[in-house]
This record gives C-alpha cells, sequence and structure tokens, in this order.
C-alpha cells in the first residue's frame, strides 16, 4: 500500500516507475469501498494505485485543485499510466487525459456520461427541486434507485455513505444550479463502460460517446448491476478492461499489486 496526504508521499512498496502502470482515481472516499472487488481484480493483472482526493470542509469545490494534485503525482512517473474512474472520478480523469495527454497511456471510464457532468450528484439536486423533502428522505429513495434491490450494506449506511460524499467531493452542483462540463473525447485509447439498467448513466447516455470514439477505442456495456456494477461484477468488468488492455499491448508490461495514493 501506497498512502499520501496533500502533496507529500511516503512508501511502503517498491514502484517500478519503467513500466505502465495503472492508476484508480476517486474523489469519493466514503463510497469506495464498491471499487474494492474490481481494484483486486485488476491487481492480478497489474501494478494498481488508488489515488484518492478528499475535499476539506473549509475548502471552496473545484475540480482545478483536485487536477493540480494529481498532476503533481503523476508528473513525476516516466512513464503514462493506464488511468481509471467511476463517476465523478472518470470525470476527473477525463478532463485530466485531456490536459495531460503525454501522462496517460489509456483512459477508462466507468459510469461517465458523454456529458461527464451527469453524476448521481446531479441527479440528487434535480431531486431536491422536485420533491418536498429533506436530505436523508432523497437519499434513501436514491439508495433503492442505485442499487436495483441489490444492497450490500444496510439502507441507513448508504444513506450515510451518499451524504458523506456530498460534503467531501469535489461537487460542481449545487441546490442552485446544475453545471455541465466540456464534452469531447481524448488523443489516447479509450474505454466507456457502463450497465444497461444504470439510472443515472443510461444506454442512450452511453451510446452519445459514439460520435467522440476513434479506431480503436472501446464501449461495453454490462447487463446489470446499477450505478455500481463495478463492485457487483468485478471479475466480468476485470476481464474487459484487461482485453482492452491487450489490444493496445501493453499487458505484458503489466506487473501485479495494489498501492494507494491520497490527495486531501
Amino acid at each position: 500500500m501506497q498512502s499520501c496526504g496533500n502533496e507529500a508521499a511516503y512508501r511502503s512498496g517498491v514502484v517500478n516507475s519503467k513500466r505502465n502502470d495503472v492508476v484508480w482515481l476517486t474523489t469519493s472516499p466514503s463510497l469506495s469501498g464498491f471499487d474494492q472487488p474490481l481494484l483486486r481484480n485488476l491487481a492480478k493483472r497489474a501494478a494498481v494505485t488508488k489515488w484518492q482526493y478528499k475535499q476539506e470542509q473549509d475548502e471552496a469545490c473545484s475540480l482545478e485543485s483536485a487536477l493540480a494534485m494529481l498532476h503533481h503525482h503523476l508528473k513525476e512517473r516516466h512513464q503514462p499510466v493506464h488511468l481509471m474512474g467511476h463517476g465523478i472520478s472518470g470525470a476527473l480523469a477525463l478532463l485530466y487525459t485531456r490536459r495531460y495527454p503525454e501522462q496517460v497511456r489509456s483512459l477508462t471510464l466507468l459510469a461517465v456520461a458523454e456529458q461527464p457532468a451527469v453524476t448521481w450528484h446531479a441527479h440528487y439536486y434535480v431531486q431536491r427541486h422536485l420533491l418536498p423533502c429533506a436530505q436523508s428522505c432523497v437519499l434513501a429513495q436514491l439508495v433503492t434507485s442505485l442499487f436495483k434491490g441489490q444492497r450490500p450494506y444496510p439502507p441507513g449506511y448508504l444513506t450515510q455513505a451518499l451524504a458523506k460524499d456530498l460534503s467531501q467531493g469535489p461537487l460542481l452542483h449545487s441546490l442552485r444550479q446544475i453545471e455541465s462540463l466540456p464534452q469531447g473525447g481524448v488523443e489516447v485509447p479509450m474505454m466507456v463502460c457502463g450497465a444497461t439498467n444504470d439510472v443515472i448513466v443510461h444506454p442512450l447516455a452511453l451510446e452519445d460517446w459514439q460520435q467522440w470514439l476513434k479506431p480503436g477505442d472501446r464501449q461495453w456495456l454490462c447487463q446489470e448491476g446499477g450505478h455500481f456494477f463495478h463492485y457487483f461484477h468485478a471479475a466480468r468488468v476485470g476481464r474487459e478492461v484487461a482485453k482492452f488492455w491487450r489490444l493496445i499491448g501493453s499487458e505484458d508490461q503489466l506487473v501485479p499489486s495494489v498501492q494507494t495514493i491520497r490527495g486531501t
């Protein structure tokens, strides 16, 4: 494992920066448990670093701060990495790849719409406008929609995790306004993954990616699993991602291991 606070890091393992490693981004520490099954699966195939960003309560909400910290970490590597992320974390990976394509070997997005700002947070704020309910009530309803009855934890725990993510993430949205992000593709090889029953990033939202996909890019849909399909079907997602890496000819450079990086 490897951990980092702000811009300082300490290592408990040896990192070989001369190979194409995998960096998984998360701006949602309270929901990062849903990433673990997939990360364990990918760790059998690659050297996986989990880079975490946590928004402090006295800081202004900004993706720019997260992008700056991420670049501080990745620019120290001598080879580009396979960058991955789910939801708003995937949107951050997308923005980073557009800005610094030389740092990225490939980009894999999970549950990221063609309009990257379409996240569960946007869905939540829309519901707050429509429903005369408290936050806890809207979040409880959202838990039902997100997990499609496959609740890996008690509903109360999930509601609290979503509430914490609203306060800790570099959110774009608020009760006043739903924001948007620039649309488009990237220069590097890209894979876009989703689920057919995801109420946040539904299949039609994923189809809109077609206009930005290049020859060699991949789009893949899991037949079930909802918004967190990578948690419920980690082995299946892992196989498809590994297939993508094989297609771009770099799997033989991937060495199994897992680390964690934290940006705060």
